[in-house]
């Protein structure tokens, strides 16, 4: 592993049928991922950012095998996993775990919360004896701060903060080294999500977690990750240092998407970039770049070409053919 990618994602490609039914295969699809290359390295927090419908969920799920890919390569830990038996890629379900927006789809309202954080213990073999058992659930609930006896009661019994906390547990129960956080804090209030961003944090320092953190929120993930990926209808767009980005977006994209995060400070703050039109649909995407229809710098070479995810310096990439000039 020494120099190698914790996790490394090579052109990676999720479609879906759209039409597809009784009399032969479908004819249309819904291009969710397309060609997506990204990396991260052990201990480091990446952001995932982007309108909602660009495929941010997609590409999470599908590093999981939650979601079938068509085509790509997905290596962890150096290993490529995409193809493995499910047999086989069992034991790398232990050392990547995902935690969901809505905690109450993932917590069984039937079960304690004791019990639905020990099921993972019990599916991977973790739980030991019966004393050693208990022992590790109330040593979960406490790394998220809530106390050992509340895993006697059920999950209605707790608020959605509460409930994200527990389904942090219950993903760290078998000891990941990744955390594919899929909009863990969207459904809260602000201070809540500021409690458990922190919580996050905190985790990472304290157990060298990585995560793959995927946010609508630019501040969000500007707050917790060191790197930032923005995905457009399918593509990664642009990725760099999440400061630098958020300070000098290259991407037509992502400088509208910078410009709606609210800013106190009143001298800081940027006109901000409206866009024009929808999201174009993913079944017919748009030839040329995928965000030309809503670009105002359009050219005819936009129209016409996919733009690559081309360096431009210091850790940062744009796919554009007229990127902004960022300082050096």
């Amino acid at each position: 592993m020494d120099g190698a990618h914790l996790l490394e994602v090579q052109g990676l490609r999720v479609r879906f049928p759209v039409d597809e039914g009784l009399f032969g295969p479908a004819r249309r699809w819904v291009h969710a991922v397309e060609d997506v290359c990204f990396h991260v390295d052990a201990g480091e927090a990446v952001g995932l950012v982007g309108e909602s419908g660009c495929g941010k969920t997609t590409l999470g799920r599908s590093i999981l095998r939650l979601t079938p890919s068509d085509s790509g390569s997905v290596r962890f830990e150096g290993v490529e996993i995409s193809g493995l038996a499910e047999r086989d890629f069992r034991p790398f379900r232990r050392r990547i775990q995902m935690v969901f927006q809505d905690p109450s789809g993932t917590l069984d309202p039937r079960m304690t919360v004791g019990e639905s954080v020990g099921e993972a213990l019990d599916v991977h073999g973790l739980a030991g004896d019966r004393n050693e058992r208990r022992k590790r659930i109330g040593t979960l609930l406490a790394s998220v701060g809530l106390e050992p006896e509340h895993g006697e009661r059920y999950p209605h019994e707790f608020s959605g903060g509460q409930r994200q906390r527990i389904g942090i547990a219950r993903a760290l129960a078998v000891e990941p080294r990744l955390l594919i956080c899929d909009e863990p804090v969207s459904a809260l209030d602000v201070s809540v999500q500021a409690q458990v961003i922190n919580l996050l944090q905190d985790l990472g320092t304290s157990r060298g977690l990585a995560y793959l953190f995927i946010s609508h929120d630019l501040s969000v993930v500007a707050h917790l990750c060191r790197r930032v990926l923005v995905m457009y209808l399918g593509r990664i767009v642009e990725s760099g240092p999440a400061t630098a980005v958020m300070r000098h977006p290259a991407h037509p994209y992502t400088r509208a998407l910078v410009s709606a995060v609210p800013v106190v400070n009143p001298r800081l703050r940027t006109e901000r970039i409206r866009l024009e039109g929808e999201l174009p649909s993913p079944v017919t995407p748009p030839a040329g770049c995928p965000f030309h229809p809503r670009c105002s710098k359009v050219q005819d070479r936009c129209r016409a070409e996919i733009p690559v995810l081309a360096g431009l310096g210091n850790g940062r990439a744009a796919a554009c053919h007229f990127p902004e000039t960022i300082p050096v």
